[in-house]
Order: structure tokens, then C-alpha cells, then sequence
């Protein structure tokens, strides 16, 4: 598990990388476009708000016409009216397209069921963009730590190490680790001490 990198290169993209998580978020509610997009206009402001991937992942287009047809066809998310998506389309879209990452679709529609009201969706999403900003700001600075010898800083934890290879791998584990936290609980939805006791 050797490679040739350049711990330069690195650290230079790293910086560049936690520059821009620091003024990252998810757009405020009120700023979610609610006049009725068609498909194109939607998949164009998707890009947009989700533009904290790497850009030779960004090529592999995880944000299509089709993805999104596949949504509203497995009720993962309402229906569009008349080809038209309003803010409530594109917060379902913004909180489903963030979330894969990390969960499955089926997950998905068991934390954020399709037939919200506004009223809910509206609660449920400016929550889910300021969780999304304190993660945003906790993972960017879990890098520095972990990254702390490429980056030219003291080695302040166990987990830091000037070996790319090294960072790789505990991004990866701490990836499998987050999701299978996230999809235990998930799980757990309606279960209780007692009925668990009866499984």
C-alpha cells in the first residue's frame, strides 16, 4: 500500500480544501429558488450547492436528470408539479444528494419521509443545514489533525502521520465507522429497551 505522493502537493490542496469547508454551507431556506425550475434549471442548482467535491469527482455527475427521476419514482421524495420543482423539491433533493454519501436511499427515506408538509420540511431542513455546517467545520478540523505532519504542524495525535497512505485509510475506517453509527441508530427507530428485550 505505497504510492508516490507529494506531501507538498498535498498539503497545498488540503489547505485550498479547508479554506473552502470553512465558508461552506448549504443554502438557507429562504434562499432555496421557490418559482418552479425545470429539470435542467434543478440538476444546474444541485451542482451548485453541492459543490464541495473534488473536481475529478465531480465528473462522474452524482447529480443527473435521471437520479432525480429515479427519486420521485421510488417516492423518495415528492413529485414534481407539472415538470416544476419548488424549495421543497430542492430541500428534499439538497438533504438526499448530501446524505448518500453516507447512507442508502432506503435510510434516507426513513429519516426524511416524502410527504412532509412545508411547515415540517421547513424545521427538518434548517436543522439539517446547520448540522451540516458544524459537521463541515468538525471534519475540516479532524484533517488538520490528522494531516498535522503534511501540513508542516506538530504531530498532536495518535492518528497523524506525514504518510499519505496512512491518512487514506483512516479517512476510509472512519468513513465505514460514521456510517454504520448512522444506520444503527437509524434502525433503532421505534424500538425500545423493553421490545428489544423480546427480539
Amino acid at each position: 500500500m505505497r504510492g508516490m505522493y507529494d506531501n507538498r502537493l498535498i498539503g497545498a490542496k488540503l489547505r485550498r480544501w479547508e479554506k473552502y469547508l470553512e465558508r461552506y454551507r448549504l443554502p438557507a431556506w429562504e434562499e432555496i429558488p421557490d418559482i418552479g425550475l425545470y429539470m435542467e434549471q434543478v440538476v444546474l442548482v444541485l451542482k451548485q450547492y453541492l459543490d464541495y467535491l473534488p473536481p475529478e469527482l465531480k465528473e462522474e455527475q452524482f447529480i443527473t436528470a435521471a437520479t432525480i427521476n429515479n427519486y420521485v419514482r421510488n417516492k423518495v421524495m415528492p413529485m414534481p408539479v407539472k415538470k416544476r420543482y419548488y424549495r421543497r423539491h430542492l430541500a428534499y433533493l439538497i438533504i438526499i444528494c448530501s446524505l448518500k454519501q453516507g447512507l442508502s436511499i432506503s435510510l434516507i427515506q426513513k429519516l426524511i419521509p416524502n410527504n412532509l408538509d412545508e411547515a415540517e420540511l421547513c424545521g427538518i431542513y434548517k436543522t439539517y443545514a446547520e448540522r451540516h455546517r458544524l459537521t463541515t467545520q468538525y471534519f475540516a478540523q479532524q484533517v488538520r489533525m490528522a494531516a498535522a505532519p503534511i501540513l508542516g504542524h506538530d504531530k498532536d495525535n495518535a492518528l497523524a502521520s506525514d504518510r499519505p497512505e496512512d491518512m487514506i485509510a483512516a479517512a476510509a475506517v472512519v468513513g465505514g465507522f460514521s456510517r454504520l453509527l448512522a444506520e444503527k441508530v437509524l434502525l433503532l427507530e421505534g424500538v425500545t429497551m423493553e421490545t428489544a428485550a423480546e427480539e
